[in-house]
């Protein structure tokens, strides 16, 4: 929580041949954030000058924050910080500003508060660095945003565990090794128009995300579970504390609202299956699924994302990524595919 509190471009192309790259941001890259927070998260990124700091570390401090939620009902702190990057109403005064133009400095704007989280952060960052005290200034500058900075020369470092039963320590932790999953490629360049490409464009904002059994579905991300069979990972159910998609919920996630796909594989299959299309003849957007055994064996969905490529959600312990078709799953499974 932003200081006291010690809690924890695309290209547009008219193309029916459609095809996607994939690329990167540049500043370390950006990838599994939601569409709507990444162009800000850029933008703060771009802003400051201060080399330590990065889309992938503004991502991560605002997954700890609010995991991207922007709801008053998900986003408000027992303590009142409120929004997706967790602001005081008197630290919001000092650092909140009318960033998205619509005539209102709101914590609850996305481009508001991920604007005046760079701002508060970069502020840190270049306090950290001259402040003398060892360490890392990435780790300096969160413990000042999450305990006010008096904390920091309280302790001349971050606060140890012993400070506020350990909160501000854990948050540091927790958001430096969290930093990884949202650095790399990002975005992917996809021209064409229509459901299909829209729906790939939707995905890649979420490549990096966790694979969950189970979890994900219109909204984003959530938690899965395991089923006697599924969602584990070394012996333990790993689906129940992973927020993330499995196969069909990013397809699900990917249409929406534009088209209602049902929430599994064989049913997303059923649902379009009399739209069924070549290998030879996919686009982007199409639906390719894998079977152990004919329609009532589809164990697997995934995105035509083009070039020989799909985006999906692979397995547990893997993220969303992309993949070359011939190799994402068993090419003896291969069963066909769709056009929704």
């Amino acid at each position: 929580m932003a200081i006291v509190i010690t809690l924890v471009t695309i290209v547009l192309v008219d193309d029916d041949d459609a095809d996607a790259t994939e690329i990167s941001d540049g500043g370390g890259g950006l990838r599994g954030v939601p569409a709507e927070f990444r162009s800000w998260i850029l933008k703060a990124d771009e802003e400051c000058k201060q080399p330590e700091m990065t889309p992938a570390l503004l991502a991560a401090q605002l997954y700890q924050e609010s995991k991207f939620k922007t709801t008053r009902e998900e986003a408000t702190s027992d303590a009142g910080a409120q929004g997706p990057a967790q602001f005081m109403p008197g630290t919001w005064a000092t650092w909140g500003r009318d960033a998205d133009g619509n005539g209102e400095a709101s914590p609850w704007d996305i481009g508001d508060a991920v604007m005046a989280q760079g701002r508060m952060m970069c502020s840190l960052l270049k306090q950290a660095k001259s402040s003398g005290y060892s360490g890392d200034p990435r780790a300096l500058a969160l413990a000042g945003y999450n305990a006010g900075w008096g904390a920091v020369q309280r302790y001349q470092g971050v606060p140890p565990k012993s400070f506020a039963n350990g909160e501000t320590y854990t948050y540091v932790q927790l958001i430096l090794s969290t930093m990884p999953r949202f650095e790399g490629p990002g975005l992917l360049t996809v021209t064409g128009s229509g459901d299909g490409a829209d729906a790939v464009r939707r995905a890649s904002t979420r490549l990096g995300t966790p694979y969950a059994w189970g979890g994900g579905g219109p909204n984003g991300p959530s938690t899965g579970f395991c089923d006697g069979t599924n969602g584990y990972l070394n012996g333990k159910c790993a689906a129940e504390n992973t927020v993330g998609f499995d196969c069909s919920s990013l397809v699900q996630y990917s249409y929406w609202p534009s088209l209602h796909l049902p929430r599994t594989a064989a049913s997303q299959y059923g649902a379009t299956s009399d739209h069924a299309v070549s290998r030879q003849n996919l686009k982007v957007g199409d639906l390719l699924f894998w079977s152990n055994g004919g329609s009532n064996g589809i164990y697997h969905v995934a995105l035509y994302a083009g070039d020989g490529n799909v985006l999906h959600a692979p397995r547990t312990g893997r993220s969303v990524e992309l993949a070359p078709l011939t190799s994402a799953m068993p090419d003896r499974d291969y069963y066909g595919a769709t056009r929704p």
